[in-house]
């Protein structure tokens, strides 16, 4: 179900990963944030992989052929994530390892508001990424990275070898080492920060500011700005492209900056219009915070295909039906399946 496969080089892989994996708990429906001495019910909770798996997860499901390299821990969280990504969404782990004695890194979400606050508990990988790659990450189309303040060599040796390298790096980097960031931004093809992070970075007190100073460090930079959309500038092709986002009612917004990311590679690789890129990647994050979680929220070509056909059957959606013409063209003929989602129990596994 790939949409570029008639332009997939021999490389092994379209995609490589290397990050943290978590297994989340995703609270949804609280009326109000917990607090001292009460408790709080909600109104739904889902449980899947979270972390890297969701930008490992929506991509696979997009179709790109998928690497990642993660710890996992031996125990029943452990072995749950890595039988739903390997057996169950196709993700390739031989770089992956598993690590006995080790606690699988844990995230509980608690989505209110529009938004999400998380409680984490988990230790440092018994082995970095450079350790667990060894001698440098498969071959690929393209990286996907979250930078650190220290630089990491499978990361350099991705990029001498012409693989191009997507990335993002979090608010604590942008708050406790901005420098070592930007630094590393010579690296990368494209640079995907939200807004804050983006400003943070760049020492700058607008989205437009970072952007243009984003735009001389790195060939293509997108700043995403949640419900009010995204922007990016891509020197590649000399485009720059603003789309509002999408309308959606919010269940989960835990994983959304990574489905984004990985629709945004996807339409990458496929050649598209910076703009039909960004629309993409809008619509892969707006169908994603309908559901419970990051990685099993991903909608695959499947919820793509059942969006456009409500969209092209509504009344009042000329706007969007104009947007995203480009979806007839690109929608695989025959989606053999619908994807799953996050339920509230921890299923059974072999």
């Amino acid at each position: 179900m790939d949409p570029v496969a008639h332009q997939q080089p021999p490389e092994p892989f379209d995609v490589f990963l290397a990050g943290l994996l978590f297994f989340d708990i995703v609270f949804t429906g609280l009326d109000q944030p917990p607090r001292l001495g009460a408790e709080v019910w909600t109104k739904g909770m889902g449980s899947g992989p979270g972390g890297i798996a969701n930008f490992a997860v929506a991509l696979s499901r997009l179709g790109l052929r998928t690497s990642l390299a993660a710890a996992f821990g031996d125990d029943a969280y452990g072995a749950y994530c890595w039988d739903v990504l390997g057996r169950e969404e196709g993700v390739d782990l031989s770089r992956s390892r598993r690590f006995p004695g080790w606690h699988s890194p844990v995230t509980v979400s608690l989505a209110y508001d529009h938004d999400r606050a998380m409680v984490t508990h988990g230790h440092e990988p018994p082995l970095t990424a450079d350790a667990m790659i060894g001698g440098g990450p498969p071959a690929s189309r393209v990286t996907v990275a979250h930078l650190a303040p220290q630089r990491q060599a499978w990361l350099e040796r991705a990029h001498e070898r012409g693989t191009l390298v997507f990335a993002d790096a979090g608010w604590d980097e942008a708050d406790r080492s901005p420098d070592a960031i930007l630094e590393q931004l010579p690296l990368c093809h494209a640079f995907l920060p939200n807004a804050d992070e983006a400003m943070a970075y760049t020492r700058t007190s607008t989205p437009e500011a970072a952007l243009a100073k984003l735009g001389d460090l790195v060939p293509v930079a997108v700043i995403t700005r949640g419900g009010d959309g995204v922007f990016a500038v891509d020197a590649t092709t000399g485009e720059s492209a603003a789309v509002p986002g999408l309308k959606a009612e919010v269940l989960d917004a835990t994983g959304a900056g990574d489905v984004f990311g990985a629709g945004f590679v996807a339409a990458t690789l496929a050649g598209w219009p910076l703009e039909d890129r960004l629309r993409f990647a809008n619509l892969g994050a707006a169908l994603a915070v309908q559901q419970f979680g990051g990685a099993l929220a991903a909608p695959g070509w499947a919820g793509v295909a059942r969006w456009w056909r409500d969209v092209k059957e509504s009344g009042d959606a000329a706007s969007l039906r104009a947007e995203y013409a480009f979806l007839d063209d690109v929608i695989p003929a025959d989606i053999a399946t619908e994807v799953r989602h996050a339920a509230a129990t921890l299923e059974h596994f072999c």
